[in-house]
């Protein structure tokens, strides 16, 4: 044998995976078709919030919180429907159980730190039994994606100079290797060396072949994200026509590759039309990879209007409830919407989601911090897409701005005197404290949360008075992400077959099974989920893996 385990993929799941099975004394080989500079895949590029329950930053901003409420969140969100939803239900439980467990304490002393404000994300559909967070769950890593890859590399690389790890960098698996009945191995290509600098795609030259054998293997390779043709092969009627045009919140090489390698070889997809994608892309200016998106994470005051400039109607709010809003987006007809609103709301309301565009979270920056916290202005690389992004419009009068709209939204065309008498009208609920737009009497509520006051939610005002201006028009686009389906494995990680057994040998970790079970979060997914998915199914997969290796 190479190695009493192999594990495929050396994201974040993966190095948990690795990092816990050498831990417990085994061998371990950790292969990815990508170059060594891409260790941590995609957490590295994401902002690093981590759904937990209960937590002493929670209690500290008044925060009450509690394992039944989470469940209940979690269910109502869910949604679970389907016989083969058995697993993803373990999961979900367990979990949860996790994330009010023991999951801050045992990152809390790898040295993971946490951002003190907790964020809402994700805040539902308006029902108590519904989807979404009843209370603030997003816990901010200081460091963000960086800081949630950085303790698993690093006791991953102190295996690797024990030679307890070893990495097989450039080696795209084509082929799990059976033998009576059980995964023994991978076989595949080794791939021309590649300076490419992270998340760029890597050439796919083919220099030589391979093959590793091991006792088991783990498969932690990621979703369908990059690939949008499989993207839109997957996509759920239930969501209306898969979109035309997407922009992409992943690099290239999250394609998906292993799914059908790993089915090939006996195990099982289950829930392959579910999947999280986000409304509001915007197109990065100084892309990374081809076709790069970044998503804004908005608070709740900006108005929302389709490519023609109706208002979206219900709970479609930003930050609300993302697949019922891509569903209501999807039957407009059009592949993009709007976000109307002024520099005030700029200034307190927009974060981006990304390490890169948080430098001062992503470098602990403290000085940084307090600037964007003391609301001088909007932060950095959000005034830097207002200057510089293609999705962006700003204008001093509502003409103005709906000519910029028109310019840049070039498939429906936005009337300015309907947008006119809809601002005026917003702004007249302004006049009392009180009033019977949804949304204004959300933003008042939320403000009741500190964490929202202080960083998240400008005060309501009107958005025609001149001192809160400019206008500006943010043009949202369909963003790929998440695969919320998956390898089928039971509570142990174990790939299972079509008929609910275990095809010896094979293990599966993070998005490639759901974040667990073929789909933990069913439906809807809570934000902070993602990250905390593969960090639990890596343990998971890890520990049994090495358990089971003789």
């Amino acid at each position: 044998m190479n190695a009493d385990l192999v594990v495929v993929g050396h994201g974040l799941a993966g190095l948990v995976a690795a990092a816990e099975a050498a831990d417990r004394g085994r061998s371990v080989l950790l292969v990815d078709q990508e170059p060594e500079q891409s260790i941590g895949g995609q957490a590295h590029w994401s902002l690093g919030g981590l759904f937990m329950v209960d937590t002493p930053e929670q209690r500290r901003m008044g925060i009450k919180d509690s394992h039944d409420l989470a469940l209940q969140d979690w269910f109502g969100s869910a949604q679970f429907d389907r016989p083969e939803d058995h697993w993803p239900r373990e999961w979900a439980q367990a979990y949860v159980d996790f994330a009010a467990g023991e999951k801050r304490a045992w990152l809390r002393a790898m040295g993971h730190r946490i951002f003190p404000v907790v964020g809402w994300a994700e805040r539902g559909d308006g029902t108590f039994d519904g989807h979404g967070n009843s209370v603030p769950r997003f816990h901010l890593t200081w460091g963000t994606g960086p800081g949630v890859v950085a303790p698993f590399e690093r006791r991953v690389r102190e295996h690797v100079a024990t030679g307890r790890i070893r990495f097989a960098f450039r080696h795209r698996v084509d082929e799990l290797v059976l033998s009576h009945g059980a995964v023994t191995g991978v076989r595949g290509a080794v791939l021309a060396p590649s300076d490419i600098e992270r998340g760029r795609a890597s050439s796919r030259v083919v220099v030589g072949d391979f093959e590793f054998s091991a006792q088991a293997v783990v498969v932690a390779s990621g979703g369908i994200g990059g690939d949008h043709d499989l993207v839109r092969k997957a996509w759920p009627p239930r969501l209306g026509p898969p979109p035309r045009t997407m922009i992409a919140g992943v690099p290239a090489h999250v394609d998906g590759r292993m799914v059908a390698i790993s089915t090939d070889a006996g195990a099982h997809v289950v829930n392959p039309d579910r999947m999280w994608h986000y409304v509001e892309g915007i197109r990065n200016w100084d892309p990374v990879w081809d076709n790069h998106g970044i998503r804004i994470l908005p608070g709740p005051s900006s108005l929302w209007l389709d490519a023609t400039g109706k208002r979206l109607g219900g709970h479609n709010l930003p930050g609300f409830d993302t697949l019922g809003t891509l569903k209501a987006l999807r039957a407009t007809g059009y592949d993009y919407s709007w976000f109307v609103l002024t520099q005030k709301v700029i200034e307190k309301e927009f974060a981006l989601s990304g390490s890169e565009q948080n430098p001062d979270l992503t470098g602990k920056d403290v000085k940084l911090l307090l600037s964007r916290v003391a609301g001088d202005g909007a932060p950095g690389p959000v005034q830097a897409f207002v200057d510089h992004g293609a999705d962006f419009v700003t204008a001093s009068t509502v003409e103005e701005l709906v000519e910029g709209m028109n310019r840049v939204g070039t498939d429906a065309v936005v009337d300015a005197a309907d947008l006119r008498r809809m601002l005026e009208a917003r702004d007249r609920q302004l006049d009392n404290a009180y009033g019977k737009d949804t949304q204004f009497t959300f933003v008042r509520s939320h403000r009741q949360h500190r964490g929202d006051k202080i960083v998240r939610t400008a005060r309501p005002h009107k958005f025609l008075a001149p001192e809160n201006g400019p206008l500006i028009a943010v043009r949202l686009n369909i963003l790929t992400r998440k695969t919320l389906g998956g390898l089928e494995t039971d509570l142990e990680g174990r790939c299972l077959r079509s008929d609910g057994t275990p095809l010896p040998g094979l293990y599966a970790a993070g998005e490639v099974n759901g974040f667990g079970g073929g789909g933990m979060m069913g439906y809807n997914a809570l934000e902070g989920t993602f990250l905390g998915g593969c960090l639990f199914s890596g343990r998971v997969a890890g520990r049994a893996a090495a358990a089971a290796v003789v």
